[in-house]
């Protein structure tokens, strides 16, 4: 999408009551002593760098960039912001904050993802258009969808115990919630690196696949007993219609299972 953006060639102080949030803002966590650092940074310094708005009614405007410096300039007891104005429709306001937030560092991997997911959902557009549009590779926009898999708990605790989307797409590995819990658990109680995670999920996988072919395997042997054991019901049965009294006892533990078949001597001498 080529922006058609235009903006006023001065800064001007805006009240901070005039302004609005961003309707797109993609920043979910703010790191609170970070932004009272930037808030006793602006109250001795002043605000290096505006904010950038567009009018959206006559005493209203958008914020379109610069959520943080805003938030601090509240913090610090500030009342007007310096403004960068810019004239824009709805499509490009989306777009130009989307682009402003997901390019600084600051902005965690999924806070992104979920800022590219409600793009892509508000546009209706498809994963490849969004790459288009918003610069990136597809394979970019196809890895921060599959980082939403993970649930809200589970983002906060990667976010909180400063894990990476390496660790994150790791995890994905594992479909089951209780098992990848437990998983994301041992990450963290051992400060797993990311080729540490890596191995540690190979290992449980490949001990998961082993488990399902054993479990296979006893399915097969516990169908070929259940195949022999109506073979007995059935030899016994034909030994009592040909007037035999013969009779047949089950037991199982957790190592066997035995079948004990019993006939009369008188028959067997007669046989």
């Amino acid at each position: 999408m080529i922006l058609n953006i235009r903006r006023i060639n001065r800064v001007v102080e805006i009240p901070i009551i005039q302004i609005r949030p961003c309707r797109t803002q993609a920043r979910k966590y703010y790191n609170s002593e970070k932004l009272r650092e930037l808030a006793d940074s602006i109250k001795h310094n002043g605000l290096l760098q505006p904010v950038m708005v567009r009018k959206v009614t006559a005493m209203e405007y958008e914020l379109i960039a610069g959520e943080r410096r805003l938030r601090a300039c509240v913090m610090c007891g500030k009342t007007k912001i310096p403004c960068i104005v810019i004239t824009c429709n709805d499509d490009e306001a989306k777009v130009f904050s989307l682009e402003e937030n997901i390019q600084r560092t600051d902005l965690n991997f999924i806070e992104e993802a979920q800022g590219v997911c409600s793009y892509i959902t508000s546009e209706n557009i498809s994963q490849n258009q969004a790459a288009a549009q918003l610069g990136k590779q597809p394979e970019e926009i196809s890895d921060m969808m599959d980082i939403l898999k993970l649930d809200e708990s589970e983002r906060e605790l990667v976010l909180k115990n400063h894990l990476s989307i390496r660790h994150a797409k790791a995890l994905l590995r594992i479909e089951d919630k209780i098992e990848r819990r437990i998983v994301l658990s041992e990450i963290i109680t051992n400060s797993m690196n990311v080729s540490q995670t890596e191995s540690y999920i190979d290992e449980i996988l490949n001990q998961t696949v082993i488990e399902k072919r054993r479990s296979q395997r006893r399915k097969s042997v516990l169908r070929d007993v259940r195949t022999f054991e109506n073979t007995i019901k059935k030899a016994v049965f034909a030994l009592n219609t040909s007037g035999i009294d013969a009779q047949a006892e089950f037991c199982e533990d957790d190592d066997s299972i035995e079948y004990t078949i019993r006939i009369p001597k008188e028959h067997s001498m007669a046989a």
